[in-house]
């Protein structure tokens, strides 16, 4: 165990209120490409840029186009909860960890087990009829075929924030009230480079501020602990 680890167990050992907070690097090591990585979608060639596609304009425009996006990159239901996630669920049933706060919309950290889960960014596990409001599960979005529809005749949405769409309030506020609670807060698997989701970090009054991260981040300055390794290797070596 490296001293960096060890300093992350004195602190896991000796806080009782951390907060996770997360981003695509948590869960690439189950398999999930992640946006930003010289591998990640947006190095990948479409017809459009993955950030065009991913808009709501595009999604009102070109439904057949997203939709055709959506499924191939979007839809993975192969991945499983890495170490990271299972250990940060562990924290939580051993009562050390408050909440994990991620940018992910892949489901992995509630497979884990993990209860107390902040979707910034939705979750493709929920969908909803743009004109009636009746949900669908990802098992009947995997399924369908060109634009879903309800039976209403309403097209489905994916619960994902799109480009041009703004988050969950009630999901900031909850992010908010506990984040600037926490005595430790953990980043990790996250390039911090998406706004606002990024910028919540700011209301951490905190003890000590971790970072995980296998490449430089803009908080790594700020951080009392930082390490740059893999964060499922990383949570694999810690004990609740």
């Amino acid at each position: 165990m490296s001293g960096e680890i060890e300093k992350l167990q004195e602190l896991v050992d000796q806080y009782d209120n951390i907060v996770f907070f997360g981003g695509a690097g948590v869960s690439t090591e189950s398999g999930i490409p992640d946006f930003r990585s010289q591998d990640g979608l947006y190095h990948q060639k479409y017809d459009y840029p993955p950030e065009t596609i991913l808009s709501h304009t595009f999604f009102m425009k070109r439904p057949e186009e997203f939709y055709k996006f959506y499924r191939d990159k979007m839809l993975c239901d192969t991945a499983k909860p890495n170490a990271a996630h299972q250990k940060l669920a562990e924290l939580e049933q051993a009562g050390k960890l408050k909440a994990v706060i991620t940018q992910n919309i892949d489901n992995l950290h509630q497979m884990a087990g993990s209860k107390k889960v902040l979707e910034l960014h939705g979750s493709v596990y929920r969908n909803y009829c743009m004109k009636c409001g009746r949900f669908y599960d990802f098992a009947h979005m995997k399924a369908s075929t060109g634009v879903p529809r309800c039976e209403c005749g309403g097209i489905i949405k994916p619960d994902v924030v799109l480009y041009e769409e703004g988050l969950d309030n009630q999901t900031i506020n909850e992010a908010v009230k506990a984040i600037s609670e926490a005595q430790i807060l953990i980043i990790g698997g996250t390039s911090l480079a998406v706004y606002p989701a990024a910028g919540l970090i700011d209301y951490f009054r905190g003890e000590h501020l971790v970072v995980i991260n296998k490449s430089p981040t803009p908080r790594d300055r700020y951080a009392d602990l930082l390490i740059q390794e893999p964060i499922g290797q990383v949570f694999a070596q810690i004990q609740c």
